[in-house]
């Protein structure tokens, strides 16, 4: 397909080819990949199944929760492949459903994209306030990591809105960087210890640091602590949408953009199970590991010298980084093509163009957005290593997008065979997969807004409102927000996607 008959398709769909239309199909599988980080998610969450099942949790949690995102992936692939265009999700709502449900898409995607945005680059903050940590004297403080963050915030902010040209070139930089950065971390984990541990361990061993329950025995351990222990590789293996959200920068979207989606979460899973049982076989100081609050750098430390503990760590940023820099690229997309269709306030603002054909005011609204729902981040419970504000903003990410996900399933797979597929399509399968994606994205959406420690119990004799996991109060705002605006005034006059195009150029 060409660039004049991918403009031809987006006419079709009612829209003007305003995007710049340069990017390869690589690259459209380079941001998906990149914002998977297998150097982000599975360094900066691998303490929440460390200590939610321990290495069971990951060892066969990994592969097993992969499968079934997997299915979700091939299942939002049939669907970027039938519409390639921007708005991705909310579109597919809206043109498989009805505006609201096009208006709930919408809004619970970009609050998923914010959140991404928000969780990954202060991840990095606090990995290279770690990297920094390694030759200084600094004492923990969730000032500096803050203030990191913003940093990172702004550059992502910079690049994205001055480096429009190399955004592309950057991605696919990216995805060699979290290759060879993933088999380097490898490498020094299983030639650089002095011993390791048994795959006995590595695949049967059980840990349960929750504080709920009674040890690992018994059925809170397996079907509450376990369970959200899974957070790892659902929020590692998120943000895959962006390949719909860039789909009208790139050439021959209806291919490559169905392709990029499902491939970006195939090698990523592959990649970070690897990455995982290369921790888990270097984790041989249990013991400190636990003390260490169950992060990776207790496990780096313990196992290695200072220098290639400290590499690690490096690598791991530097990955981070890259991450930050795809989100707030989709996140802005997201914001532009909801903007465009008028479903945000202000929206002649934020769908917007620059000379450079980028939206600009986009890009800066959604990273400020950012900076403020991390704000509880500055303050965590007295001995916890990592706020709970983390996870709880990790949560809002996980539930804002697979809620957005799950809404053109249900509809694609409530049409049936009436549905007009694209020339990348799921045949008779979509039954059975879309029934599998919508089960497992209401049963997780439902752990990740549960408390994550017993102080954040509502009502209990330890309660400490600093470790609530505010996860399910932001995304109920959000859902109750939504809600009454529609009834009380989006209904009268949101109509879901508005062509902005009059007749359909030829190829």
């Amino acid at each position: 397909m060409t660039v004049d008959e991918d403009a031809k398709r987006l006419a079709e769909l009612g829209y003007k080819q305003e995007l710049a239309r340069t990017w390869s199909g690589f690259s459209n599988f380079a941001i998906s990949f990149s914002i998977i980080s297998i150097l982000a998610g599975c360094f900066t969450t691998f303490y929440q199944a460390w200590n939610n099942g321990g290495p069971v949790a990951i060892s066969w949690g990994w592969p097993i929760i992969s499968i079934f995102i997997l299915i979700i992936g091939l299942s939002m692939s049939e669907l970027v492949s039938a519409y390639p265009t921007a708005g991705g999700i909310y579109w597919w709502a809206a043109k498989l459903g009805k505006p609201v449900h096009g208006w709930f898409t919408g809004w619970l995607n970009l609050v998923g994209l914010i959140a991404v945005t928000a969780s990954v680059d202060y991840g990095c903050a606090t990995f290279l306030d770690l990297t920094l940590t390694q030759f200084t004297a600094w004492e923990p403080s969730l000032l500096r990591v803050f203030l990191f963050f913003v940093a990172i915030l702004a550059l992502h902010a910079l690049i994205n809105i001055y480096s429009h040209r190399l955004i592309s070139l950057l991605q696919n930089i990216s995805v060699w960087w979290h290759v060879v950065g993933a088999a380097v971390v490898v490498g020094i984990l299983v030639f650089l210890p002095e011993r390791h541990q048994s795959a006995s361990f590595v695949f049967t061993e059980t840990i349960n640091n929750s504080g709920f329950g009674d040890g690992t025995s018994g059925l809170p351990f397996w079907f509450y602590v376990l369970p959200l222990g899974f957070l790892l590789t659902q929020y590692t293996i998120t943000g895959f949408d962006a390949c719909a959200h860039v789909s009208e920068e790139t050439k021959g979207a209806a291919h490559s953009a169905a392709r990029g989606l499902w491939q970006s979460i195939f090698y990523s899973a592959i990649g970070g199970w690897i990455v995982l049982l290369a921790f888990l076989f270097a984790a041989t100081d249990v013991d400190a590991i636990n003390k260490g609050g169950g992060q990776v750098v207790a496990i780096f430390n313990s196992a290695l010298d200072v220098v290639p503990a400290t590499l690690i760590l490096g690598i791991s940023t530097i990955g981070q980084f890259f991450c930050g820099m795809s989100c707030v690229t989709s996140m802005s997309r997201m914001t532009y093509a909801f903007s465009r269709d008028g479903a945000v306030p202000g929206w002649r603002l934020w769908s917007r163009v620059d000379r450079n054909r980028t939206p600009v005011a986009a890009i800066l609204g959604g990273c400020l957005a950012a900076l403020v729902i991390t704000l509880p981040a500055l303050y965590a419970p007295p001995g916890t290593v990592t706020p709970t504000a983390f996870l709880a903003v990790v949560s809002i990410a996980v539930i804002g997008l697979y809620l957005a996900f799950l809404i053109p399933i249900w509809l694609r797979w409530r049409m049936g065979d009436a549905f007009v597929a694209g020339p990348w399509t799921l045949g008779s399968k979509y039954r059975v997969l879309n029934l599998i994606a919508i089960v497992e994205i209401v049963i997780i959406s439902i752990y990740f807004i549960m408390p994550v420690s017993p102080a954040g119990v509502p009502f209990s004799e330890n309660f400490d409102w600093k470790a609530v996991n505010y996860a399910p109060i932001a995304v109920g705002v959000v859902l109750l927000g939504i809600g009454l605006w529609w009834t009380l005034s989006a209904r009268k006059w949101f109509t879901g996607p508005r062509r902005n195009v009059d007749e359909v150029p030829a190829p």
